[in-house]
């Protein structure tokens, strides 16, 4: 076979076109890149991928814009490096912005790229990760770079349910560009030096004369903790993207496939003996972590949105190596009531994990909806809908635990037995009822209680009454409402147990096109 000459004008033309794609804008603009903390689009890429399983689409793209004396100025790539590459050897679709290249901006050219890999993704089966760092859309081309962003948006929508889409905000995303992360899975962001908003300081100044820094308005705290539009705010990039990395661990390709299973080392009988006094006597409150780490795989939980809606625990575990969704009400924040807030944040946990075939493992320890002009002016009928529609709707297996307090309405929406739960399990602690036994027994018994010569005697005789006849989780036992009431150190192999005979549900919804969850 021939050596390839060097010399050769056609190959020398390739060398130089391949290595102006991969300088990006140059060494100036690459180290002031890195002096504003922030790593290049390409490596941000060999981070993410597997060493060498990178293949790049597209880098010989430019755009076609000739005005402002944009023919003069074109970079190969068009400032969006794209391809696939592999994740623990699993294939993954991958577009990162390069803010050295126009400042990231989105050019009709750079969307075809984006869509070129989202119409791929769609097409194989695999998931779509965006590392965004752009200026926005590319003012100088107008209304092609508007359009650019509609055709990605589209693309995300059609993509929404069959293939995981994550987002990694590591610099500016403003404007029109904040809505492909939006209507993605799931949104990292870097502490101090990634942002998102729809107008920006300066705007909203003008306009209301409010005055603002960007890490206020869209910083990766504002939206982990404010708005929930983060569900990770991450120390640096290379936190974000081996969080990315881990995240994607638990999920499967798309829609048709199981979550990927591995080895599991930890006994699936184990039992913790600390969960006999997990939750404690007399309504104090705990950290439902500790419950959820005790009971699956290495200890191990992914939580997501964890600084968002605290009163309500969302995330990833692996039960005898198989991945599964958590939710849990959390006591140590706001008694673990149901919010707005919260409502809306376990909604979206449990459909995405519906959508991808995510057993759902549900805790509860709920008191009721948090009452408050705040929370009826704010939607919560609307909003705790939401939770109550989810769990409904899901096809997946659904098993719940009820720990402690199930009070109300709130007990119908935590995957109660109503909503098509399989499994519903109970600790002896358990709870059920329509209110607390203590304001039960101030309604049903108030004229007896105003007439006792030992009021607070026979309100703690009448309480513990009640309690034993109306709110034992063995009068839910009797009903067939709880399945079984077991001992809180077997949780784990009963979950595992519970798990296992449901690996092969089968469950359809009515014919329809879509259902109309209250948005």
């Amino acid at each position: 076979m021939n050596e390839p000459n060097e010399t050769d004008p056609r190959r020398a033309l390739l060398t130089r076109l391949e290595t102006r794609a991969e300088q990006g804008g140059g060494e100036e603009r690459i180290a002031r890149q890195h002096e504003a903390g922030k790593l290049t689009a390409r490596e941000r890429i060999d981070l993410f991928l597997d060493p060498g399983s990178f293949v790049e689409l597209d880098k010989l793209k430019t755009h076609r814009c000739a005005d402002f004396g944009m023919q003069e100025a074109r970079v190969p790539g068009d400032g969006v490096v794209t391809g696939w590459g592999r994740v623990d050897g699993r294939q993954v679709f991958v577009f990162a912005q390069d803010f050295t290249v126009f400042g990231g901006s989105l050019s009709g050219a750079n969307a075809e790229k984006i869509c070129k890999v989202l119409d791929l993704a769609l097409q194989v089966g695999c998931p779509v990760v965006g590392l965004q760092d752009s200026g926005g859309a590319r003012i100088q081309e107008g209304v092609p770079a508007l359009a650019g962003y509609a055709e990605v948006f589209l693309r995300n929508v059609l993509a929404s349910g069959v293939v995981p889409q994550l987002s990694l905000i590591l610099g500016p995303c403003a404007g029109a560009a904040v809505y492909s992360p939006a209507v993605s899975d799931f949104v990292f962001m870097v502490k101090d030096t990634s942002y998102m908003f729809i107008s920006g300081p300066e705007a909203i100044e003008a306009a209301t004369g409010e005055r603002v820094t960007r890490e206020e308005l869209g910083g990766a705290r504002a939206h982990a903790e404010r708005s929930g539009v983060a569900h990770f705010a991450c120390d640096s990039e290379e936190a974000a993207l081996q969080a990315a990395r881990e995240l994607l661990s638990y999920l499967p390709a798309n829609n048709a496939e199981d979550p990927p299973e591995q080895p599991c080392a930890d006994d699936p009988a184990r039992e913790d003996a600390a969960l006999a006094a997990a939750v404690p006597e007399g309504g104090a409150s705990y950290d439902v972590r500790e419950i959820l780490r005790a009971v699956v795989d290495d200890r191990r939980l992914l939580e997501v949105a964890e600084g968002f809606a605290p009163n309500l625990v969302a995330g990833f575990a692996r039960l005898a190596g198989r991945p599964v969704g958590l939710v849990a009400n959390q006591p140590a924040a706001r008694g673990g009531a149901l919010d707005a807030d919260a409502s809306v944040k376990g909604a979206r946990f449990v459909r995405f994990c519906d959508a991808f075939n995510l057993p759902v493992v549900t805790f509860v320890d709920v008191p009721g909806f948090l009452p408050g002009t705040g929370q009826e002016w704010g939607g919560i009928i609307r909003h705790g809908a939401k939770l109550l529609f989810a769990y409904a709707e899901a096809t997946v297996p659904k098993v719940t635990v009820i720990t402690r307090k199930a009070y109300g309405g709130a007990y119908d929406v935590m995957a109660s037995k109503h909503l098509r739960a399989d499994v519903n399990l109970a600790w002896p602690s358990a709870e059920i009822a329509v209110m607390a036994p203590e304001a039960a027994v101030g309604l049903l018994f108030r004229k007896e209680l105003q007439a006792a010569a030992d009021p607070d005697a026979e309100r703690r005789a009448r309480t513990e009454a009640y309690r034993e006849r109306f709110a034992s989780p063995y009068r839910a036992a009797e009903l067939g409402y709880v399945d079984e009431v077991i001992r809180p150190e077997a949780t784990r192999l009963k979950l595992v147990r519970a798990l296992d005979m449901l690996r092969t549900k089968r469950q359809e919804l009515p014919p329809r096109k879509h259902g109309n969850i209250p948005l």
